[in-house]
């Protein structure tokens, strides 16, 4: 069984990691998101041309050797805008998936260990938010701050805070309840050791799995957006904004569509292999290997 230290030491990191190889979804996951991450940083260096620039081809070009995924409806190499558009990705996910669960970790932490009148009023809070569901909190976020894709990213974070703060409240109440903790309040320690040297060490784990296959929504949920012209706007080339801008052309060029479905896909498919490996990894029920 692997704890949190294993993420954070470096003498244990290679454990950990020779841990997600052996799993099989952690490994195929990992490779999805390795691929991902080195897509975004060397976009430069393996898109063939300026995702920007209209006409480096014929419109309308179907794949080829010249342009591997076809050209669009201004000539601009469709392959080279999916590689760019890894960059958004990976942003969308962290920016989004930090908010919320930064936000959402504290609002939990403070009213689990709190208790009383704190954690009535902040969880009727959450509570509140839980009745709408994340997509119409986050066009009421999108109606105030004004359309764009930072905009989207963070409505995003800010609608998924009330799922972050409810997972962080449980796992407190779970642990409140458990020998070690009832021995450090007998012990008068204070409410700082309490909560970031006791309680802290036994959230982070389940929020490093819930908030690896938060990244899948966040990126399904900012396509979506973008998918309906409140998230990239043009010429950002983002994956959701490259499907609704070609969705009227799917019968004339297909591939305008296929190739970042597919991209989508795949990110998607890759988060949530990653996090079920760490899941398989971080279980406390799962034998040591």
């Amino acid at each position: 069984m692997a704890t949190t230290l294993d993420l954070i030491d470096g003498s244990r990191s290679a454990g950990f990691l020779r841990q997600l190889l052996r799993s099989p979804t952690g490994a195929i996951g990992l490779f999805i998101v390795v691929t991902l991450i080195v897509a975004a940083v060397f976009a430069p260096w393996i898109a063939p041309h300026d995702p920007l620039r209209m006409a480096v081809g014929p419109r309308f070009q179907p794949p080829s050797l010249t342009h591997w995924f076809g050209t669009d409806d201004f000539g601009r190499d469709v392959f080279s805008r999916i590689v760019y558009g890894a960059r958004l990705t990976l942003q969308i996910g962290v920016i989004a998936v930090g908010i919320s669960l930064t936000s959402g970790l504290l609002l939990g932490l403070v009213a689990g260990y709190a208790g009383a009148w704190p954690e009535r009023i902040l969880m009727r809070l959450v509570d509140v938010l839980f009745s709408f569901t994340e997509i119409v909190i986050a066009l009421a976020c999108l109606a105030i701050l004004g359309i764009g894709l930072t905009n989207a990213m963070i409505a995003i974070g800010i609608a998924s805070i009330p799922f972050y703060a409810r997972v962080t409240h449980s796992i407190v109440l779970v642990e409140k309840g458990k020998p070690y903790f009832e021995a450090g309040v007998a012990a008068g320690a204070g409410h700082i050791r309490m909560i970031f040297l006791h309680l802290l060490p036994n959230v982070v784990p389940t929020l490093i799995v819930v908030g690896t296959l938060g990244v899948s929504t966040a990126v399904l949920a900012a396509a979506g957006l973008s998918f309906l012209g409140l998230g990239a706007q043009p010429p950002q080339p983002e994956w959701g904004f490259m499907l609704s801008s070609s969705r009227d052309l799917i019968s004339r060029a297909p591939w305008m569509m296929i190739f970042p479905g597919m991209a989508i896909a795949i990110t998607v498919l890759g988060f949530n292999l990653l996090g079920d490996g760490i899941r398989e990894i971080l279980d406390p029920r799962q034998v040591k290997r």
